[in-house]
């Protein structure tokens, strides 16, 4: 479990991947937390099959609603292909989540006691990978993208029921979380609220803080209850909703400027 991973053990997979590369959208769509993959190396990071398919390992149906928005919007998706207890690439090197030892209730084997040698082997062979394919994206966009990423979150946490159904967040721009607040009454009944069940001060919004503000653009984290979007026809419901509710945001920005321009 301690051994150093290469790209070679990565199975032939790229630690990141480019959805929709084509796409001709506004948006650019990003799910850190697509999958729950472990690289053979790692041996599983000790963990049994019940821990590495749970919402410790990755986001269910994230990538799946990320997908549906990703065609509605014909939106660019990147993706994570790595577990994110491999490597969380929504936090920084040097934070203690970016490799937990522990996540929840569940001990991470595999994460405990890293050398620096070994945890700067996976920041090189998964989070750089990352980092640099979302950076040159925004970079080869030939108009300045709205930043989305989507993630999703249990519904028990630590014991703990959680009643919030889909939440948006942000970290010091909120123009398009505002905007989607204020229209998410006409797109669903689901309860949508402002930096729930996380915030900035969690430490989860950092591919925002990287990639979105230092370059202006307008952003919005998005988080979604995973038993609500559990099967394939609630992935592209939900997904469908928000495609529409992130126009109706963007539109009603556009609308905003435009009068503020001619006031």
């Amino acid at each position: 479990m301690g051994r150093l991973i290469d790209t070679t053990d990565l199975e032939g997979t790229a630690a990141a991947v480019l959805h929709n590369a084509d796409g001709k959208g506004q948006v650019l769509l990003v799910c850190e937390h697509a999958s729950n993959r472990i690289p053979a190396v790692l041996d599983n990071l000790g963990l049994d099959e019940a821990t590495r398919l749970s919402h410790v390992a990755w986001d269910p149906g994230a990538l799946a609603v990320a997908q549906e928005i990703s065609q509605i919007l014909d939106a660019r998706l990147v993706a994570s292909t790595v577990s994110r207890l491999v490597y969380d690439c929504n936090r920084p090197p040097k934070a203690p989540g970016a490799m937990p030892e522990r996540s929840e209730v569940f001990d991470i084997p595999g994460n405990q006691n890293l050398t620096e040698a070994e945890k700067a082997a996976r920041v090189a062979t998964v989070y750089e990978p990352f980092r640099t394919l979302l950076a040159e994206t925004i970079a080869a966009s030939p108009t300045p993208p709205v930043l989305v990423t989507i993630h999703s979150f249990t519904p028990v946490y630590l014991g703990k029921q959680r009643d919030v159904e889909i939440g948006i967040l942000h970290d010091s721009d909120a123009r398009l979380a505002d905007a989607m607040l204020d229209l998410a009454p006409r797109h669903t009944e689901l309860s949508a609220r402002r930096n729930d069940p996380y915030g900035p001060g969690d430490g989860v919004t950092h591919t925002l803080k990287l990639h979105a503000l230092p370059n202006g653009l307008m952003n919005v984290m998005i988080e979604v209850r995973n038993d609500l979007i559990a099967t394939a026809d609630q992935q592209r419901a939900v997904g469908k909703m928000l495609a529409e509710l992130i126009a109706d945001a963007l539109t009603l920005i556009a609308n905003k400027k435009e009068t503020q321009c001619h006031a």
